[in-house]
């Protein structure tokens, strides 16, 4: 009875009795009486109607049970089965919300939460979601006068007096307080066991990914620094479009039930993004890769996604990612999907040391070309070299106003420390914190130079 249960709940199938495992018929003595059992068991157990069938071969009779798939949730005595592969497994918790979520055409984000409230939403993430809806020119502009409550009404979040876990998780600034693990986590690897340092990006999943694209670029990335001209052109490990396109997906992507966070590992030179999603039913990562249609786990959080420009609606998303990839000369990115969730890999073009990585065709690394130092413009202030020189050693924005004999502090930062860090001359200690009192500003490394004096490495500018 639970196996008849497990397939109705999922593709159908069929049961024998009588047969051996090899397919062998053993015969069975009491067919009249299960002919008659097993259809009034399967009803009154489980109120549905299952063909049973007998067959006879070489003289030895044999019992067909031919279950067909239901489209609505069906149990065996208050529980549920569900065949997968070669199992039959009992649903509960999560599994089980979600199987009845399924069957019932209601997705997981769009169940209602209690005890939240539209003015319990960010003014700020609503505002930033209108604006880019504006921009994107996928919504009218008159979308900027409408209301908070309008505008949740519009994506669907908003139902008989309700908030869904969409909206929540979209527009609320602390989602983790109604869904755990509705974050990104972040870290810095020297190796698969060794993380040199990790950071969090919390708030509504709106401001989540810019957030993430943010800290990734200022503390997780080293940049390939060249010249056109006197104009700095920096390359960064992906490409900016690759890294937010595949960032989206996940977070729409993703299975929150299961309270685990998107992660983000970086390495020297590969990136890995993991969420805890699945693919849809028969999919595999042949089908990802081509041309296929819009399935997202989340729709209302997809719609929302795609009505701000974030995604696109059409299934599209890998094949950006790719064509971003292939035009900075990077391999196709790679996809790991098992029962866990979806990881992906992308490769660099820049490594952790400002390296520029080149590829073949397979994937392969075949030249690995050292950052040199560039020729600065020669219209740079003699001023900003002499700040150069004491920063060799790390300066507060203190210690360099009073080394320049400077008072003002606003004119300072605008003449001096914001161009230099603009033009790579300098760097931020505490990069992802820009506003911290303990904020210093050193040499970039790439125009100091090492000598050994005297049996003592010392650190100078480089002639430039």
């Amino acid at each position: 009875m639970k196996w008849i249960c497990g397939f109705a709940n999922a593709q159908g199938g069929k049961i024998y009795i009588g047969k051996a495992d090899d397919g062998s018929v053993t015969g069975i003595k009491n067919s009249k009486k299960l002919l008659e059992d097993i259809p009034n068991k399967i009803k009154n157990s489980m109120g549905i109607i299952a063909e049973v069938n007998l067959h006879d071969e070489n003289g030895k009779e044999y019992i067909e049970i031919v279950v067909e798939p239901y489209t609505f949730p069906i149990s065996y005595y208050g529980q549920y089965y569900y065949r997968s592969g070669s199992t039959n497994q009992l649903l509960t918790g999560i599994a089980l919300q979600e199987f009845l979520n399924r069957k019932s055409g209601v997705t997981w984000d769009a169940s209602p939460v209690p005890n939240v409230s539209i003015d319990d939403l960010s003014d700020k993430a609503i505002k930033l979601f209108k604006e880019r809806a504006a921009r994107k020119k996928r919504i009218d502009n008159a979308i900027l006068e409408d209301s908070n409550a309008v505008i949740m009404k519009n994506l669907r979040l908003y139902d008989n007096g309700y908030l869904n876990q969409a909206a929540v998780l979209l527009f609320h600034d602390n989602p983790e307080k109604y869904i755990n693990g509705a974050y990104i986590k972040i870290g810095f690897f020297e190796t698969d066991t060794e993380l040199r340092f990790q950071d969090e990006v919390h708030g509504s999943l709106i401001e989540q990914v810019d957030k993430a694209v943010e800290l990734l670029k200022i503390k997780y990335m080293k940049a390939w620094i060249s010249y056109e001209g006197v104009q700095r052109v920096e390359t960064y490990p992906y490409p900016d479009e690759a890294l937010r396109e595949a960032i989206f997906n996940a977070v729409a992507h993703k299975q929150y039930s299961s309270g685990i966070p998107i992660q983000i590992s970086v390495y020297s030179d590969k990136m890995y993004i993991y969420n805890n999603g699945k693919l849809p039913k028969e999919w595999t990562i042949e089908k990802l890769f081509s041309k296929h249609p819009s399935q997202p786990y989340n729709p209302l959080i997809a719609y929302a996604f795609f009505i701000a420009g974030y995604i696109e609606s059409w299934g599209r998303g890998i094949g950006k990612i790719c064509e971003a990839c292939l035009h900075a000369g990077l391999p196709k990115p790679e996809y790991d999907i098992d029962a866990t969730g979806i990881m992906l890999q992308l490769k660099a073009v820049v490594d952790w040391d400002g390296n520029k990585i080149e590829y073949d065709k397979e994937g392969n690394k075949i030249k690995n070309t050292p950052q040199v130092a560039p020729q600065v413009a020669p219209q740079v202030d003699a001023r900003f070299k002499y700040l150069m020189e004491i920063c060799i050693e790390p300066k507060s924005r203190e210690e360099m106003q009073y080394a320049m004999k400077l008072k003002d502090k606003k004119n300072f930062v605008k003449n001096y420390i914001k161009p230099m860090i603009e033009n790579g001359l300098i760097e931020m200690t505490i990069p992802e914190k820009p506003q911290s009192q303990n904020q210093k500003y050193k040499t970039n490394d790439i125009y100091v130079a090492t000598e050994l004096i005297g049996g003592k490495e010392i650190r100078k500018l480089k002639d430039i």
